[in-house]
């Protein structure tokens, strides 16, 4: 995933359309968008940063599993098998990005009581596990069958890229030197998160064009 910092707005679609797609419970943002200020007066500018899972070449989280619950798959994406999960957080403690979500029990967003579409997205293996962003995997395992592009066909592209209002996030393969993902990093200056703790970060930032 790459996330164009010149265009991002800060607006939050994206968070609201992870939680949509997901149905994460309160308190629990898979996707959030960090506003970060910088400079001092009168020169001050504000930078806003998505962030979810960055689905690591050498995820930290896998090495701590004691049951094999978190693995990756062999397009890079990180999942969690939640019948395998025992919830004992050590993928939580050992993630450099904070992005492991542990819920003991269900909660609800408005008092004691479900709503409808809390009902209809309930999934009772996600109570008591660890919980991340999958970028929507679900979504691109479609895609070869019909012969679509993640990244390109909103039916197979995560919900957060598809709501972007301000063109900011893409999503493709970036083992493919051709994809639109190796193409926008080939021509803009960019970084990782951390990237000094060699965990290999799936998601980029774009700063500038390149030089």
């Amino acid at each position: 995933m790459v996330a164009d910092l010149r265009r991002c707005v800060g607006c939050q679609t994206c968070t609201a359309a992870c939680k949509l797609t997901n149905a994460t419970p309160p308190g629990i943002q898979w996707r959030r968008v960090l506003d970060i200020e910088s400079g001092e007066y009168p020169d001050v500018r504000r930078t806003f940063v998505p962030v979810s899972c960055m689905h690591c070449g050498d995820p930290p989280c896998l090495g701590v599993c004691p049951t094999g619950a978190t693995f990756k798959r062999d397009d890079g994406i990180v999942r969690i098998d939640p019948d395998v999960c025992i919830g004992c957080a050590y993928c939580a403690v050992a993630c450099p990005y904070q992005q492991r979500h542990i819920v003991k029990r269900r909660e609800f967003a408005y008092g004691a009581q479900a709503t409808a579409a809390e009902d209809l997205r309930f999934e009772p293996r996600s109570v008591a596990v660890s919980t991340k962003c999958t970028f929507c995997s679900d979504r691109v395992d479609h895609a070869a069958s019909p012969r679509l592009t993640p990244g390109i066909d909103p039916e197979v592209t995560p919900a957060c890229v598809n709501s972007c209002i301000a063109g900011a996030l893409h999503f493709g393969d970036r083992d493919d030197p051709d994809s639109n993902v190796s193409q926008l990093l080939a021509h803009s200056a960019h970084f990782r998160m951390h990237e000094e703790l060699n965990t290999d970060p799936g998601f980029y930032y774009i700063v500038e064009d390149a030089p």
